[in-house]
């Protein structure tokens, strides 16, 4: 083996260590990873039967106000990830979630797929000055668009003081296809479990079917015994089980 030969397979072997080092410092840590340090929540382990019912993507003029009328007739509450800019279009539904005690969190303000993360804190702070200009209350939530995150999104939505919220992976209604009310009431009812996070959506197209599926899964889930909280709420309880522990 010549020298050279060696130097040349020396200098590709170490390429190549310095691509998988770098590769792997900027990979995706993983769920057990940011459950054990609290930066993220999917959902929570817990015998009381309790979940969340989530929003993205509201305030919407029609479905979101017939989504409120529903939580309110079955006393039940709820957590919706706003977008900055639909807030900014529709401030007195924003008031109207807030004062009837369901929990606002922040979905970015103009829902972008891929983001910069300079771009994603300023878009954090756009919404939660709409959100505080509106209620005098500031998000502490974070939801990420489509669920996509990285290392460096989720470190920068905590530092800027947020905890970033996704939602229970069997629970996941898909109901932005439109997939037909029966197939999302299904979906739910099948696979709830306490401690659950329930993901729906009340903007960013016809949520009629989501209406629809909520007349029916809010009542028959009720009529087994759940409460419906708030993630803060959720979290909370997780927090008082450990103590007790």
């Amino acid at each position: 083996m010549t020298r050279k030969y060696v130097w040349v397979l020396t200098v590709f072997v170490l390429i190549i260590s310095g691509f998988f080092v770098g590769f792997k410092a900027h990979a995706n840590k993983g769920r057990p990873y940011y459950e054990e340090t609290g930066k993220v929540v999917w959902d929570i382990n817990t015998e009381d039967k309790i979940v969340a019912l989530t929003f993205d993507d509201g305030p919407h003029p029609k479905y979101t106000a017939a989504v409120l009328d529903l939580l309110a007739k079955y006393d039940a509450k709820a957590t919706f990830f706003i977008i900055g800019k639909n807030a900014d279009k529709y401030p007195e539904l924003v008031l109207r979630t807030y004062t009837e005690g369901h929990e606002l969190a922040n979905h970015t303000y103009t829902h972008p797929f891929k983001v910069s993360i300079n771009k994603l804190q300023e878009e954090l702070r756009q919404t939660n000055d709409t959100i505080y200009g509106i209620t005098g209350f500031s998000p502490v939530l974070f939801r990420p668009v489509g669920g996509n995150y990285t290392d460096a999104m989720i470190n920068a939505a905590v530092k800027d003081g947020y905890k970033v919220v996704m939602w229970s992976w069997h629970q996941d209604t898909q109901d932005w296809k439109e997939p037909g009310v029966k197939k999302i009431v299904q979906k739910v009812m099948k696979g709830t479990k306490p401690g659950d996070v329930i993901l729906f959506h009340d903007g960013g197209g016809n949520r009629t079917q989501t209406i629809q599926a909520l007349e029916e899964i809010i009542p028959a889930l009720k009529k087994q015994g759940y409460t419906f909280v708030t993630i803060s709420e959720l979290i909370e309880s997780k927090q008082q089980q450990e103590q007790v522990q």
